[in-house]
């Protein structure tokens, strides 16, 4: 069985059983076994300066093994121990003088309930890299955390998952309404959240959790990115201290347009694309970044 027809399967079975999607014609989109790719131009804060860099984000359904935490494949897991996800895989490439940052955050998020069930993150730089790992269950979260950092190099700790929170860094979902909470135009709402893996308190200490409050735009607005001018819509976490807002396509795929946080970070959208990328491995595939806005990496010797 393929993948988009074991998707299809999954999709029709998650409707029977609980009756939800996260909006209606979601699988009619979402089920057809491909990813949507997007390219961003990036500006990244890093020691106190803007970085230029590059911002791929990957927004596909699969199937998930809730015991494993882990993409479930077919044949694999009993049916009950299935369940259709949501990931986003957030790739950032960005320099700091003589040396570059390679970032990767997954999140997963379970379609019929809208909540987290796994994040990771790893940062790579030339210092060294970190590793973390957060697993959602209904009332605790279970962490797991390498780092080169002295103080933080490896744990293992479970917390107690504070009633009606979310997680910074299911932001961009969330907004996309992938992800509860599902606010209406003009909503607010104060909420816990986890601050995002990628910050530099998350990826040196432990996880914890902030007030926030939560925002959607009640109208949209203009917003012109290299990828054309649209309406938008715009959504904000508020944390007093700590600002981020996402814009989000009204109508079309609700694509996200736009991400910045009041650190300096900032990420506009080059151009999108829906295509099976892992099967685009052999170099000729290396001409489908082009869709995204993006160029093959040329070679850095002199």
């Amino acid at each position: 069985m393929d993948m988009g027809t074991k998707l299809v399967i999954i999709s029709l079975l998650a409707a029977a059983a609980h009756a939800v999607e996260p909006y209606p014609g979601f699988w009619k989109v979402w089920a057809d076994g491909q990813a949507e790719l997007a390219g961003y131009e990036l500006t990244a804060a890093r020691y106190g300066e803007a970085r230029p860099g590059t911002a791929v984000t990957i927004f596909v359904t699969e199937p998930f093994s809730r015991s494993a935490r882990v993409k479930a494949d077919p044949g694999e897991h009993p049916a009950a121990d299935e369940t259709p996800v949501m990931k986003l895989n957030l790739v950032k490439d960005y320099a700091t003088g003589v040396y570059d940052y390679n970032e990767m955050l997954s999140a997963f998020i379970d379609i019929p309930t809208g909540l987290p069930l796994k994040l990771s993150f790893s940062r790579q730089e030339w210092c060294g890299h970190i590793y973390q790992q957060v697993l959602f269950d209904n009332a605790k979260v279970r962490i797991m955390s390498h780092s080169y950092f002295d103080g933080a190099a490896d744990q293992q700790m479970e917390k107690p998952l504070p009633a009606d929170s979310i997680a910074e860094d299911s932001l961009l979902l969330i907004a996309r309404g992938f992800a509860k909470p599902y606010l209406q135009p003009g909503e607010s709402k104060m909420v816990r959240m986890m601050a995002g893996l990628g910050t530099l308190k998350g990826a040196q200490g432990p996880v914890q959790w902030v007030g926030v409050k939560l925002s959607r735009s009640e109208k949209a607005v203009k917003l012109t990115v290299p990828a054309g001018t649209f309406e938008a819509e715009i959504w904000t976490a508020d944390m007093s201290s700590y600002k981020r807002q996402v814009w989000v396509e009204k109508g079309g795929s609700g694509r996200i347009l736009q991400w910045q946080s009041s650190d300096g970070e900032k990420a506009m959208l080059l151009r999108s694309s829906r295509m099976k990328y892992w099967e685009l491995n052999s170099p000729a595939g290396a001409a489908e970044l082009s869709k995204l806005g993006l160029k093959p990496r040329p070679a850095r010797t002199m």
